[in-house]
């Protein structure tokens, strides 16, 4: 996926030349084998840190329950989050949609007279495009975590939520920072290029007026935000610059702090086999008096991009359960085949297929919910137990069905054809009257040499269909009629 240098457009068309992107990853090898060597790794780590099968499935469905306890009482969770938020002197933003935070954002930047914004990592970021906006508004926004900082000098989109970078080879990063990184000599040194990377951002932390970041997890209760992190840039861009804006989906909320403990367990565990992640910030304030670190402002923007409409049908609502936590994508066989960029989406793999509908709607999304084998292997392994498989199958439904009023998706029927309903419902109808269905395979099987040799989307990965010269029945007839 190209990056887009002088526009800001979120709403495109991802499944637009899905299958040539995919072609390409395919017809590499060496990308091929990278990918699958990564999610081979963290499929291991992962399994690693579950040996007891029990013990998982009983973390799983704990998971699940508190997700869905906060997601049925959400509405009123975010009324209590704001209440508190409030309290504690952080200030609160509602935005619909991906205009309206960016909105918000450049906003708050601009009435600082600010100029600089350095970002911890954050989906909901690359989700509005903010960085393009910025752009746009001549404010440099710098991404701090080390995968973003990487996508975002070679002007690329994260291929991994977890992992941003993971398609890149130590040698291609080496090229990047020498190209694009003032005073920087070739090396492919690991621990070279990671230090280059910190003494570039420590410069940036200091001269930032705006501090952005992400939330995992929103607390009613407390009115805290949380933030899990391993490099440490998230502690960085939310203490050091004067202004800290946060940036989440509505879903994020939770009622409790006690809610906190099994679902950190689940996400780093899931997401990178970690016991437990490096860094767990907990933010409920700006700076206090007698406070030696800390923003003087925090912000909290609460996104809605589509996410209310999924919570609307008590079925998609399960969407909303996510953690972010990229498993089912380490475990699917169609990313660590294509890997994320041949999706199109802020989101790829499972996760991105079930809930880009949601953000995007089903005329740009609808036609990833076929990319999938069904093979049922990321819902197996989703911490919170969203029944992915499911929901790509009610998915599916709603892109290929007639358009009806009253729709629980926009652009429902986006996918519908008049031809293919008519083949469906001629098929349908042979197999409910045993009359049409002995006539028609008759008709069949004497005419077969006038079945074509392509197929449409059939014969592009399969052998074409070839029916049989003589169908079962007369076979049959004819053996009795033998024995006799």
């Amino acid at each position: 996926m190209s990056a887009r240098k002088n526009e800001h457009s979120v709403h495109f068309k991802p499944a637009e030349n899905f299958r040539a992107r995919a072609q390409a990853v395919v017809d590499d090898p060496f990308l091929r084998q990278s990918f699958r060597g990564a999610m081979d790794f963290l499929m291991q780590k992962r399994a690693a840190q579950f040996p007891d099968s029990a013990e998982l499935e009983s973390l799983r469905s704990l998971g699940e329950s508190i997700r869905q306890y906060n997601l049925a009482r959400l509405p009123e969770l975010l009324v209590q989050l704001e209440d508190k938020l409030t309290g504690n002197g952080i200030r609160v933003h509602w935005a619909q949609t991906p205009s309206e935070a960016n909105a918000i954002i450049l906003g708050i930047i601009q009435a600082h007279g600010a100029h600089k914004m350095v970002k911890g990592k954050s989906m909901v970021s690359e989700e509005i495009e903010l960085n393009h906006a910025a752009q746009a508004a001549g404010i440099e926004a710098l991404e701090s975590d080390m995968g973003e900082y990487i996508v975002q000098l070679a002007e690329e989109k994260p291929s991994h939520i977890i992992m941003p970078a993971i398609h890149k080879t130590k040698e291609e990063i080496a090229r990047l920072f020498a190209d694009k990184v003032p005073g920087v000599r070739y090396t492919d040194n690991v621990d070279a290029l990671i230090q280059i990377g910190r003494e570039v951002l420590r410069q940036k932390f200091m001269e930032a007026q705006i501090g952005l970041s992400g939330v995992n997890f929103a607390v009613a209760e407390s009115g805290t935000l949380c933030l899990v992190e391993n490099e440490g840039n998230g502690r960085m861009c939310t203490t050091v610059p004067a202004i800290h804006i946060a940036v989440t989906g509505i879903e994020k909320v939770v009622e409790k702090l006690e809610h906190l403990p099994p679902l950190l367990s689940l996400l780093t565990r899931s997401a990178t086999g970690q016991n437990i992640s490096t860094y767990f910030n907990m933010i409920s304030s700006p700076r206090q008096p007698g406070e030696k670190d800390g923003p003087e402002e925090v912000h909290l923007v609460l996104l809605d991009n589509g996410r209310s409409q999924a919570y609307a049908d008590e079925q998609l609502r399960k969407t909303l359960q996510c953690i972010r936590c990229g498993a089912c994508m380490n475990h699917c066989p169609v990313y660590a085949r294509i890997g994320g960029h041949a999706y199109g989406t802020t989101y790829p793999g499972p996760i991105g297929q079930i809930l880009s509908p949601h953000l995007l709607g089903l005329e740009a999304a609808g036609g990833l919910t076929t990319a999938s084998s069904l093979c049922g292997a990321c819902g197996e392994v989703c911490p919170v137990k969203i029944p992915i498989p499911e929901l790509l199958m009610r998915l599916r439904a709603e892109n290929f069905s007639a358009p009806h009023p009253n729709a629980a998706l926009s652009d429902q029927g986006a996918g519908h054809s008049i031809l293919q309903s008519s083949i469906w419902k001629i098929w349908a109808g042979l197999y409910r009257s045993p009359q049409l269905y002995r006539l028609a395979s008759w008709l069949i099987s004497r005419f077969a040499w006038l079945t074509p040799a392509h197929q449409a989307g059939w014969s592009k990965v399969r052998t074409p269909l070839q029916p049989a010269k003589q169908r079962l029945r007369d076979r049959l007839r004819a053996r009795g009629a033998a024995q006799q």
